[in-house]
């Protein structure tokens, strides 16, 4: 295909093909390659000027994303559910208190997932850093796919600043959060740069708030329609919330086109040969929609079982906060429908308009009323 930078670009859709290109090392994550296929113009210089350790290939992203993994764990993501609850609760006592009708994405969605990776890191809604980092996360259009280069590079620097001054300020007084053991276990002992340190942080913070803000507001458009179907059954039996979260993730794919990559060597997918130094795109709502693994793909099913989607991606890079996500997701809508059991739609569906050009696909609103 021809990629709106005007580069070309194989996509690749097929569940087994896509997975079998994630797990290959002849591919390659590096934003540096010469035809990496950046979606938009800007977004490769930007790339490879930060360099996130997700568009970095082993043994340097392994460095990196080793950082993270201690804190990434399932049983670390079960000791953050009484605190993602409690910063639900907190956003649906004012949304009560608010009233309705409210666009569910900046009053509930973003402000969730926000706090919550403030948290993660170790910053609190009553620490002085909490309003700056998350006014630098709200202030631009910032992520690897940002539309526009500048307002991307603008947001970033902004965040990157915030960073700074909060890693000096816990280099003072050193705690327990993720910072705190980041700064004394990689940064103090050498073994990652200042500015290595900064972008892991800054990135994942990023990722984790845009993608979780989106799947959140995509989840909601999803229980509400259809006169409001499996929003009803999560209310009759909240016990497939697991699942539900599960099949979510899979029909609605935010990071669909997250894992670009290009081909350092020669590699055949069916019939078809890729030549070395191309870019390709194995798109993970293609896969997670192949119907020879996912029969009647675009139905979403809380029933479905045995079922292996990829929308955290799949080999190395699979998403690091997966564990967090899929917590944070089933606390978000859980907390919805039980405590505000009446809500719908406050406009048709598909009045609703999507946005294409940042890290992750969502609605750009999310108008509910109860």
């Amino acid at each position: 295909m021809v990629l709106p930078t005007g580069r070309h670009a194989w996509v690749v859709t097929g569940y087994s093909d896509v997975r079998a290109l994630l797990a290959d090392r002849r591919v390659s994550a590096d934003v540096r390659h010469p035809n990496f296929p950046a979606l938009t113009e800007g977004e490769q210089e930007v790339g490879a000027r930060i360099r996130p350790f997700i568009r970095m290939d082993p043994p340097e992203h392994t460095a990196h994303r080793r950082m993270l993994l201690p804190e990434m764990t399932v049983r670390k993501a079960r000791a953050m559910r009484r605190a993602v609850q409690r910063i639900a609760d907190e956003r649906v006592d004012e949304l009560l208190r608010h009233g309705p009708p409210v666009d569910l994405l900046p009053q509930y969605a973003h402000t969730v997932s926000s706090t919550v990776m403030c948290e993660m890191i170790g910053v609190r809604r009553a620490d002085p850093f909490f309003r700056r980092i998350t006014g630098a996360l709200g202030s631009q259009q910032i992520g690897g796919g940002a539309s526009d280069a500048s307002s991307a590079t603008e947001g970033l620097d902004a965040l990157f600043e915030v960073f700074d001054d909060l890693v000096t300020e816990r280099e003072r007084d050193l705690g327990d959060d993720l910072l705190s053991q980041l700064i004394a276990d990689q940064l103090h002992t050498g073994a990652v740069t200042r500015d290595d340190l900064l972008a892991t942080v800054a990135i994942t913070v990023v990722a984790g708030r845009e993608t979780t803000t989106n799947m959140i507001g995509l989840s909601v458009l999803a229980l509400l329609d259809d006169d409001r179907r499996l929003w009803k059954q999560l209310d009759a039996n909240p016990t497939l919330m697991p699942a539900a979260v599960e099949e979510l993730l899979r029909a609605l794919s935010v990071g669909d086109s997250i894992a670009l990559r290009t081909v350092t060597e020669d590699i055949t997918i069916g019939d078809v040969v890729i030549p070395a130094g191309d870019g390709v795109i194995p798109l993970l709502a293609g896969a997670n929609h192949d119907p020879a693994v996912f029969p009647e793909p675009s139905v979403i099913d809380f029933q479905r079982e045995g079922r292996t989607h990829i929308g955290f991606g799949y080999g190395v890079h699979q998403c690091v906060g997966q564990n967090l996500a899929r917590v944070e997701l089933q606390i978000a809508l859980g907390t919805l429908i039980d405590r505000v059991p009446g809500m719908r739609l406050d406009t048709a569906l598909s009045d609703i308009a999507f946005k294409h050009d940042g890290i992750a696909y969502g609605p750009v609103r999310v108008p509910v009323t109860w």
